[in-house]
């Protein structure tokens, strides 16, 4: 492989090394880590250029071998400084502790495209005015009051892209929840380099100026402007979001519910500007460029019809790009184009291999954090299989055996990549991009591009009918029983086997024993993640915010006690935090659901876990007029003094008794104690103070435990000294949202559990909390801890 690509290649693996880190080196060694590269670098190629003649001898191609060798070292670790030199300039950004949650005073700029959320609009902010420590680049939320419930609940709030404003706000510092495979909120915003978010205080926001005229605020305010008039063209149409994405790059604009659509079917890629329509728009362009250039008599003896024409065409997709807030698939077709109109410039003609690394290397010198998007990984690995199948090629074969060999091909090299990072790939997805791919690149894309101009918005009709036909195809394709394959996260070995294995079975024509490629798949199919062994029980406390949501897992049997809250209409902790999870972990199906009260934060995500997986027996304290109670699954009543054994652990339901405590729901909570090995765990729920006075009457002796999940989060209202007395936990655990609304956990509450000796654990300061219970001691494992990373926040104090 020519010195060129390995250093690129070597460099990506530095710059991914470093986010892996979950502490940056400090500036000094890094300054001398980087200067010995440079110096290793420059004594490489004087050398690498002595080697060249041929034929090699045995020394020499041995000597070629090290200096490969040393060049992988030398662009590694320029990889690694150059995005730690990044990491480091973007981390000396930090909002300070002392004003967090205060009410500060910001002017700035609007500059991001508003967000409709379903109270009120989020949306990037510019400061320009503010007390030292605020971020220069911010995330706020404008959300509607109480007052604003009634006629006009459904008129936006006042705010545009380019504007100027004045607003007092109560910031944070970067925090999301953080579960095993789950996403990594964090990290999403210290890439877009958002350092705090927060939010407007309903008082005191004004409009400075209705425009500040920037080049990137200008492409802010045509991207808003092109919305508002598809939304207008287009006021009750189904699928506008899909046109608005196509055309400006939106993606928020197209509703949660139909991603799991495009999910199901594999056609995620298109449903947003992809290289695709960036390569088609670009062609387009210079077709029509080249022909005009040549009409005239004066302007090719000025600069060739060719070279006009390559150069119209890289301009319109830098444009495009732009428009559609320059993504990463974006980015690396744009880099590619340019890359191949310099060679059609100069002269010159780069090898397809070549072409792409440039374009890797353009990414990810402008953003090294590039590599933490799945849109990188799918995107340049979708283009590197669609080389490696065209080359070696003499002649082309028929379209139809064409189309089916990149299917495959593109199928079969993907899927390593999409079980790793979503543990789900579509089956139908060949036939859904056989039809998808050219409607929506050559007929709906044109349309609705052509519809952004002014006069010609009758077209966006034309283009939605056509996406309203192909949609009735999607939905029939996901609605198909087989439609996905799920299953848990495999290992990165079987990762890296199956994807060498698809290496070997795309090699060309010829090549010894392709098939035996496929054989490699079968550890990436098949191993499953380790459960607990008999009389073992592993406990996940998942970090759901200001709510409950536990997994039980035994041998054999799995329980989910609690399902967290519900963020808005289409999201919940069931389908953004719950399922996810519990398909990383290979589960398939719940033996047990508990909902142990009527409580949002607690009920939450019911209603998506049970869409997402069969569930055997639900078990709650609802009253009988509820929502779930229309579910199909068979329901029983928590009860105290109920109880089961799965695979050597015990349950035993401790609370509610028959007869109703109090007319608060949080006193219904059902109560569970597990039990594994001679060590316990007590899941409390939100009982309060009549509660625990309850089950120290009827329970004194049973509710010993080694760990225990704080009763209501910490409030005022629970963890009694007598009941903390009784349970005498080693560890305890408390169920809370980073800076929470309620306060929780509160201070004294905390004092009670230090002063009795109890170790302490957060969801919102460790991320999940995983107990093990069996064997000699409790272990416990925190989330934060095990998957650190050095843009995470640190713990509050």
């Amino acid at each position: 492989m020519p010195a060129m690509r390995i250093f690129i290649l070597a460099f990506a693996g530095g710059v991914w090394l470093l986010q892996q880190q979950a502490e940056l080196p400090v500036v000094s060694r890094l300054a001398g880590f980087g200067l010995s590269a440079l110096l290793v670098l420059g004594l490489l190629f004087r050398l690498y250029k002595k080697c060249t003649p041929r034929p090699l001898g045995a020394s020499q191609s041995a000597g070629r071998t090290a200096i490969a060798g040393l060049l992988v070292l030398a662009g590694a670790a320029l990889g690694f400084v150059w995005a730690a030199s990044f990491a480091h300039l973007r981390l000396a950004v930090e909002l300070p502790a002392a004003i967090e949650g205060r009410d500060l005073e910001v002017t700035g700029v609007v500059s991001t495209l508003p967000r409709q959320l379903e109270r009120g609009v989020r949306f990037g902010f510019d400061v320009e005015s503010a007390i030292a420590g605020v971020p220069p680049h911010i995330s706020l939320a404008w959300y509607r009051g109480r007052k604003d419930a009634g006629d006009d609940a459904e008129s936006p709030i006042p705010v545009r892209a380019g504007e100027r404003w004045r607003f007092t706000v109560r910031l944070k510092r970067p925090h999301g929840n953080l579960n095993p495979q789950g996403f990594d909120y964090e990290a999403w915003l210290f890439e877009h380099g958002l350092r705090a978010t927060g939010y407007v205080r309903p008082y005191g926001a004004q409009r400075i100026d209705a425009r500040v005229w920037t080049p990137g605020y200008a492409v802010e305010m045509l991207r808003e402007i092109i919305r508002d008039r598809f939304h207008m063209a287009l006021p009750d149409a189904a699928y506008s979001g899909i046109l608005v994405a196509l055309a400006i790059g939106d993606q928020n604009a197209i509703e949660p519910k139909l991603w799991q659509t495009f999910a199901r079917t594999g056609v995620t890629h298109l449903m947003s500007i992809s290289g695709l329509h960036v390569t088609m728009l670009a062609g387009f362009a210079y077709l029509v460029l080249h022909w005009l250039w040549r009409r005239s008599a004066r302007l090719p003896l000025l600069i060739p019809a060719q070279h006009a024409a390559a150069a119209g065409g890289l301009l319109t997709a830098f444009l495009y790009c732009l428009l559609a807030g320059f993504a990463v698939p974006a980015q690396r077709t744009l880099y590619m184009l340019g890359v191949v109109v310099l060679a059609k410039l100069s002269g010159r003609e780069f090898a397809a291999s070549r072409v792409l690394m440039a374009a890797l290397f353009l990414v990810l010198l402008i953003d090294p954090w590039a590599v933490l998007s799945a849109g990188f990984w799918l995107s340049f690995g979708a283009v590197a299989l669609l080389f490696q199948i065209g080359s070696g090629r003499l002649e082309a074969a028929h379209w139809l055996l064409e189309w089916g060999r990149t299917q495959w091909a593109v199928t079969l090299g993907m899927l390593p990549a999409l079980l790793a990072l979503f543990q789900q790939f579509s089956l139908v997805s060949p036939l859904a991009n056989a039809v998808a791919i050219p409607l929506v690149s050559f007929v709906i894309t044109p349309l609705a591009l052509l519809g952004t101009l002014p006069f010609l918005s009758s077209l966006l009709t034309l283009a939605h009918f056509v996406t309203a036909n192909l949609m009735a195809f999607i939905d029939w394709l996901a609605n198909l029983p087989l439609a996905m394959w799920q299953q848990a996260a495999p290992p990165a070995w079987a990762v890296l086997l199956a994807l060498a294995g698809a290496g070997w079975l795309l090699m060309p024509r010829g090549f010894p024993s392709r098939w035996l490629g496929i054989l490699t798949f079968l550890p990436l199919l098949t191993v499953q993640p380790p459960r607990p062994t008999s009389g073992a029980a592993e406990i996940t406390v998942l970090d759901v915010g200001q709510g409950l949501a536990i997994h039980v897992q035994t041998a054999t049997h799995d329980l989910l006690f609690d399902t967290g809250p519900a963020f808005s209409a289409d999201a919940d902790s069931g389908n953004r935090i719950i399922a996810p999870y519990l398909r990383s972990k290979g589960v398939r199906a719940l033996d047990m659901l508990v909902i142990s009260h009527a409580d949002k934060d607690h009920e939450g995500g019911a209603a998506s876990v049970l869409a997402t997986l069969p569930v055997a027996m639900l078990k709650s304290s609802l009253p009988f007029e509820h929502a779930l109670f229309f579910q199909p699954v068979t329901y029983q009543p928590c009860l105290d003094g109920d109880h089961w054994k799965w695979d050597g652990v015990d349950f035993e339901m401790l609370h509610p008794g028959r007869v109703p405590l109090s007319r608060k729901t949080n006193d219904a909570s059902c109560v569970l104690r597990v039990t594994a090995s001679g060590k316990s765990m007590l899941l409390t729920s939100d009982i309060e103070r009549v509660s625990e006075v309850a089950l120290l009457d009827h329970h004194s002796k049973e509710l010993a435990a080694d760990v225990l999940t704080a009763p209501h989060h910490g409030s005022k209202t629970s963890s009694t000294p007598e009941f903390i007395a009784a349970v005498a936990p080693v560890d305890v655990i408390f169920p809370v949202g980073y800076r929470n609304r309620f306060g929780h956990p509160k201070d004294d509450v905390v004092e009670r559990y230090v002063q009795a000796g109890v170790r302490l654990h957060r969801t919102d300061a460790n991320g999940a909390v995983r107990v093990s219970l069996g064997g000699a001691d409790v272990r416990i494992e925190h989330e934060r801890q095990r998957s650190r990373r050095y843009w995470h926040s640190g713990l509050p104090n």
